[in-house]
Parts: C-alpha cells; structure tokens; sequence
C-alpha cells in the first residue's frame, strides 16, 4: 500500500487525477448517482427528481418548502450558464413550493447554454431537486483510477463544496491521497491512515467507512472509473452524507453493464457522437475549426498537442480506429464536414495492425464518392505499407496534402486553417 501526504507534489498531479480520463465514458446525472448509492446503502442527502413544474412543486413541499433545484446536464459551468427563458442559472435555491413552480418552469422544456456548449445548448427535461444544506461542515471524497500509478485511489479533504482544482490551488495542504489494491478493498490499515489526517471521531470513522465500502462495491461491480462525492455533508450529530456526486464509467464496459448502460441520456449527447456510434466510431467534439480523423485516443491527444503547439485549434475528433474501410471513412469525412466551423481537415494515422495502405484506399474511394471536398484536406500517414500509402494518395490526383512527418502535417493542418502565418 502507497500513502503520501499531499503537498505541492500531489497538487500538481490534481490535474491528472481529474483529466487523464478516455475519450470516451459514461457520466451519469447526478439524480442517477445518489438512486446508485442508495443501492449500495450509502446516505444520501433529502432529495427528488421533477420532470414538470408541478412535479418539483410537490417535490419541494415533501422536502419542507425551501430547496435547490439542479438542472441535470452533462454540461460544465450549469451555475453560471443562460436559459432560452432569459433565467440565468442552472442551479437555483426557492424558498417555497409555489416559487418552486414558477422557477422551475423556466428551467424544464428550455435550453441551458453552458460554457461546455458549442451550440444553443442542451434541453432540461428534469431537475434533481434538495434541501439546502445545513451541515456543519463539507468534506471532498472520492475514489479514481490513478492512472499514473496503475493503481485506485481515496483522495479527501475537509474543503469541499468547490472543485477538486480549486482546492488544489487554493488550500492544497488539506488534501490527501491514499492508494490501495483493489483486492484488498477498504481495510483497517487504510481506514486508520483516513481517520488520522481528518482527525475523524471514532463515529465520523464508522460512517466514512460505511460510505467508502459503498463506493468500493460500485467502482468494482460497476466497472466505475471515477466516483465523487463534493460535497459530502458532516452533520451535527456526526453522521455523514452524500449531498452531490459525479460518477464515470469505462466505455469498455458497456457489454458487462447493459443496465447502467441503459441511463445513459442520449438526448444531451452531441448528435454526432451517437451516429459515430452507429458505425464503430468514436467522436468527440471541441471548440476550434480544425476536423481530425485519427486511429486511437492516445494518437488523438497527441494530435491535438501538435495542432496547438502550431497555434491552431481543433474542432472536432473522429477516431476510426483500426477498421478503416470505405464505408467508414466515407462517415467519418461525412460527420467531420457537417461541422461548418471546419475549414481544415487533418487524417492522421499510425499504422501499426493497420495498413496505411488500405487506408489510403479507403480515403481515395471517400474522396471520390463525396466529390469535391470543401475544405483542404491534409494526410499523414506513418507505419505500415506508409510509403505505398502515400505514394497511391499523391499519384490520385485528389488535390491533398500529403505529408509523412507528424509535426508538418500539424503545421500544414493550422497554416491552411489560417492558424498561424
């Protein structure tokens, strides 16, 4: 077992414990994540979920009156973001159940444009509605994949109620992080080593420990990647509970976890993620006007490095994967194009497994069918079959840019995107 005492060590390494995360996972609302450890017997604080008005009205008033009402969007920054009603706020507090109502209509049925949005933003359809927090102090806990040290880890502190990076930057000496087996569960040794640095009475103790099972059982029956709790309420009789959390889960899983799977809201996905989705592609997307089509997540990262290391901002991200044929490069350049901010498409490909010869085929016979492209299109190729690859690109005729070096593809990507000069 690995312990350490955070420090400006561990506050450095915040940042990959919250980011190094795969392109793709389950995130489910928050509503879902306290019916999940309600499951597993882990306190949660008083709450409800309302599709209607009058739903959050009858909510609020079995709650006593006053309450928080969250929108439930997979979105950053809901608190500061717009509504299409004109309300500014995704999250709202109410003191009684009829100005619950009158809120509440402005938020469910409307669009909340977030700074996560790229677009109008994300319809509301339910709002997960609690009592005000009336605790006697907020605590921050969660369980993640380290990815760094290959490992799980308990990461706590007594500042919650903010982000992970904000306690990170701002009172980085009250955090700590414990590592574990994951065999070896939540063990009397690990939860000694918690205890201490919160300075836990032998009740808190108990309680934490009741919760971190909790969270155990999901992270390894659920194939969870990362569970957190912020805040987690210490209330005055030294009981502990789960106010808001935000749960992700490996992709990978999908075929093992076909319940969980089945919460995923598809209706506040980016639509193109869904169609790539059809047709054994991943999209992601961002805010620049550079398109990409690439093999791999850790080939898309890096892509996305370079393209800013040259000044240039990407707007999207399709991976195709290993599979490349015909038909899929033809949706793949079909869904990266639709985007009307890309003026630059970029193909990137390591061919390893795969024959950058076959996908040279594969682009020539996409560019042929969709006609015309109306964006420079760049390739770099490097791997197998590459230089065949590349001469079969530049022998087409196509009007492409044809590069073997990863950074002049990059750089040509941004010069022709108008990036850089």
């Amino acid at each position: 077992m690995m312990c350490r005492r955070t420090s400006s060590a561990l506050r450095r390494r915040i940042p990959q414990l919250v980011l190094q995360q795969q392109l793709r996972w389950l995130t489910l609302h928050e509503y879902q994540c306290h019916e999940l450890l309600r499951q597993y017997n882990v306190p949660v604080w008083p709450s409800g979920v309302a599709a209607t008005p009058t739903e959050a009205e009858s909510v609020i008033d079995r709650l006593g009156g006053e309450a928080v009402l969250k929108s439930q969007v997979s979105r950053a920054g809901r608190a500061d973001g717009l509504f299409s009603s004109g309300l500014r706020g995704g999250i709202q507090s109410v003191g009684n159940p009829e100005q619950g109502r009158d809120i509440s209509s402005k938020m469910i049925g409307h669009k909340l444009k977030t700074e996560d949005t790229f677009d109008e933003g994300v319809i509301v359809d339910k709002l997960h509605i609690s009592r005000p927090v009336r605790a006697t102090e907020q605590w921050y806990l969660s369980l993640s994949v380290d990815r760094e040290h290959y490992t799980p880890c308990i990461t706590v502190s007594k500042c919650g109620g903010v982000s992970l990076s904000s306690i990170a930057r701002d009172r980085p000496e009250t955090l700590f992080q414990i590592h574990f087996k994951i065999s070896d569960g939540i063990s009397a040794d690990l939860m000694s080593q918690i205890a201490a640095h919160l300075r836990l009475s032998s009740v808190e103790a108990t309680n934490m420990e009741a919760i971190l099972n909790g969270m155990h059982q999901i992270f390894v029956q659920k194939d969870a990647t990362h569970l957190e709790i912020n805040p987690l309420a210490r209330l005055p009789d030294e009981s502990l509970a789960c106010v808001s959390a935000n749960f992700t889960f490996d992709d990978a899983a999908a075929k093992r976890q076909p319940e969980l799977f089945a919460l995923r809201d598809k209706a506040q996905a980016v639509p193109e993620e869904i169609e790539a989705e059809k047709y054994g592609l991943v999209y992601v997307k961002m805010d620049g006007n550079i398109g990409n089509v690439v093999n791999g997540a850790g080939l898309a990262m890096a892509t996305n490095d370079a393209i800013g290391l040259y000044g240039g901002k990407s707007a999207n991200f399709l991976d195709a994967g290993g599979q490349a044929t015909k038909e899929t490069m033809v949706r793949a350049f079909d869904i990266v194009l639709r985007d009307k901010r890309v003026n630059t498409v970029l193909v990137n490909v390591y061919g390893g497994i795969t024959n950058c010869a076959m996908i040279a085929e594969s682009i020539i016979g996409a560019a042929a069918e969709l006609g015309p492209l109306r964006v420079p299109l760049v390739v770099r190729l490097q791997g197998t079959n590459s230089a065949q690859g590349l001469k079969m690109l530049e022998e087409a005729n196509l009007g492409l840019h044809v590069e073997a070096d990863f950074g002049a593809a990059a750089e040509k990507a941004v010069q022709l995107s108008g990036g850089c000069s």
